[in-house]
């Protein structure tokens, strides 16, 4: 006979067993959450040929299926959304961004608020990004508290504070941002202190500025990458040279915040950067832009950039689209050198196979505060400048930064997969510029609620 404790044990298991039992779906009734999307041309982001008239099924924020429209198979009452005529692909992912400084048109430290991020996440999920890298600003805690909450928006990774000589890191209101280091201990006893925060990447800055900070020691990024390969952390850097893009590479660096800029790349450094397969470049054209555009693009006229930006600045966007006109004709000059230079390498890189991921450089000195736009732009200007397929830009910009953040789950459009697309008015792989013909967008299998976002925005000003 069974004494009190075992049958305590025992009704416990039963209970368990019932509420099990009632959980489970019945024989033939749909689980809860299941939707179909049906009828849309769906570029899953491998660079494969679109599958048309398709079916996606999402359960919660999961892709289960995806294929042509009846050979897919869905649970009988799932609900369905009508896509005909519509063309879906993989949310974008940014790996190189600055949040927090940018609040409208003003850029200053005291922007730097937990409702300035959430803001600037928001903005992005409104343009149809799942996650973004903020690359080596990040003040005290508050990006990596940010990071573990559960919220709507853009996913959130950080590299915390990153690393350059005093007073020498990211420029403008972000300067202070950065660890200042002089001596190797002092550089690994600060990487320890990093790591116990687990960032997603370290960033140094290994550049003057054009002569006007003193540029990161060899020494000392030795130390700092090698202290953070001991936490298995990776490590980007901030260069425009190319000899100290060969001597980072020798050094175990595992990627570049922006492209070499000073010359072409040539068969040594194409030599090392193969021998390295996993080392990644995010090219930043659009930080570049006022040296890559000749002329103001129709799209500042878009009336669509109304739903996300106040009037003034689009107004300063479209300023930003010509040369700086308090900088004189060399300087005018260098940059419009650079970025050509920037386009050349993009391309020479990409074709011997190189690791190109999509990075805007958004929210720093230059990128501005067109959070997700510039996205956009940046696949536009890897078609239209630097020579690729709008499927090429495609994958870089979705399936390619997806595997340099390591974020398994986002990037396709596939099976097990978040359930993380933006469904679009017209196809891209007839006009790159079409990825900003937003229908609507769908992160962890919810829509967007653009329209409101939208509201708020414009209620603001």
């Amino acid at each position: 006979m069974c004494g009190p404790k075992s049958m305590r044990s025992f009704l416990a298991a039963v209970a368990i067993l019932a509420l099990t039992a009632s959980a489970a779906p019945v024989c033939g009734q749909t689980p809860p959450n299941v939707t179909v999307f049906e009828g849309a041309r769906v570029i899953t982001g491998d660079g494969s040929a679109p599958i048309e008239d398709a079916a996606i099924v999402v359960s919660g924020n999961r892709i289960t299926a995806v294929g042509r429209r009846g050979e897919v198979a869905a649970p009988d009452g799932a609900a369905r959304v009508d896509l005909k005529g519509k063309t879906v692909m993989p949310a974008l992912i940014d790996a190189h961004v600055h949040m927090g400084y940018r609040r409208g048109t003003s850029f200053t430290a005291d922007n730097y608020t937990r409702e300035n991020l959430l803001d600037m996440l928001d903005r992005y999920a409104w343009y149809g990004v799942a996650a973004i890298l903020e690359t080596g600003t990040g003040r005290g805690d508050l990006p990596y508290q940010v990071r573990a909450e559960a919220r709507t928006g853009a996913r959130y990774l950080t590299a915390g504070s990153g690393f350059g000589m005093p007073n020498a890191g990211p420029g403008g209101a972000m300067r202070d941002s950065a660890y200042g280091v002089t001596e190797e201990e002092q550089a690994r006893k600060d990487v320890q202190e990093l790591a116990a925060h687990k960032p997603d990447m370290v960033k140094i800055w290994v550049d003057d500025r054009n002569g006007t900070v003193e540029k990161l020691k060899p020494n000392l990024y030795r130390a700092i990458i090698d202290e953070a390969h001991k936490h298995s952390l990776r490590v980007m850097a901030h260069i425009t040279e190319l000899a100290d893009a060969k001597d980072l590479l020798r050094a175990g660096l595992d990627g570049f915040a922006h492209m070499v800029r000073d010359h072409d790349v040539d068969d040594e450094f194409l030599a090392l950067v193969k021998a390295r397969p996993n080392v990644f470049f995010t090219e930043t054209l659009w930080g570049e832009r006022r040296a890559i555009f000749a002329a103001k693009p129709a799209w500042v006229d878009d009336p669509a950039l109304r739903g996300a930006f106040s009037a003034e600045s689009i107004a300063q966007l479209a300023e930003q689209l010509s040369p700086d006109p308090k900088a004189n004709a060399q300087a005018v000059q260098r940059a419009r050198d650079m970025a050509a230079t920037n386009l050349r390498n993009t391309a020479r890189l990409y074709a011997a196979g190189a690791r190109i991921g999509l990075g805007t450089d958004t929210g720093g000195v230059s990128g501005g505060q067109f959070f997700g736009l510039g996205t956009h732009v940046e696949l536009e200007l890897l078609v239209t400048e630097v020579g690729l397929t709008p499927m090429q830009a495609l994958v870089i910009g979705t399936r390619t930064s997806a595997e340099i953040l390591g974020l398994s789950d986002l990037g396709a459009i596939a099976a097990g997969k978040s359930a993380d697309f933006i469904v679009l008015d017209a196809n891209p792989l007839d006009d790159i510029a079409n990825t900003r013909r937003i229908n609507r967008v769908y992160l962890r299998g919810e829509r967007i609620p653009r329209a409101a976002l939208s509201a708020k925005w414009n209620a603001k000003g």
